[in-house]
């Protein structure tokens, strides 16, 4: 049961670190203006060396802000009650906390897909026709990453959950 605690909290950790470097920074994406390079992300585009914020409130983006703000949210809450699982205190016994920690996860994975999906789409159908030359870049990946590395810490503490419940129903009381 540990140790997919701990390969858990291993992927949670990473994985919300990923969240929240690929919400913070700007590169997104990738095109040629006016033929000098310039890049984009959720809060900032930098033309050349120049950076501005994004001051028009567009949907596509308040959408992907806003789901990629509650995953990472939602991982370090995973985070925390993962921590707690090793506690071992049951203070609820209805509530497990790996399986609170799992579903936290799972819960902070739907919402980077959710958030990728919809940046993806506008991207492809919008952003692509309008600027010829461009490419999605390493800010996007590692929010692709990123939503791997929570699926498996969710995967981890579901496991740790069923073999915690395995070794609970099966000693005599």
């Amino acid at each position: 049961m540990y140790s997919f605690m701990g390969g858990g909290l291993f992927c949670a950790w990473v994985g919300t670190i990923l969240l929240v470097v690929a919400t913070a920074t700007d590169h997104w994406m990738q095109y040629r203006l006016s033929g000098s390079f310039a890049h984009q992300g959720l809060w900032r585009y930098c033309l050349g060396s120049k950076c501005f914020l994004q001051t028009e409130s567009i949907a596509y983006w308040n959408a992907t802000r806003a789901f990629m703000i509650l995953s990472a949210l939602c991982a370090t809450s995973g985070i925390i009650m993962g921590v707690l699982a090793f506690a071992q205190q049951s203070t609820l016994t209805r509530l497990s906390r790996p399986f609170s920690a799992g579903i936290m996860f799972f819960a902070s994975t739907l919402f980077v897909l959710l958030a990728l999906a919809i940046y993806t789409g506008v991207t492809v159908s919008f952003l692509g026709r309008r600027f010829g030359d461009w490419r999605f870049s390493w800010s996007y990946i590692l929010g692709w990453v990123a939503l791997l590395m929570t699926f498996f810490a969710g995967i981890f503490y579901m496991c740790a959950y069923r073999m915690h419940e395995c070794r609970r129903l099966s000693t005599p009381r």
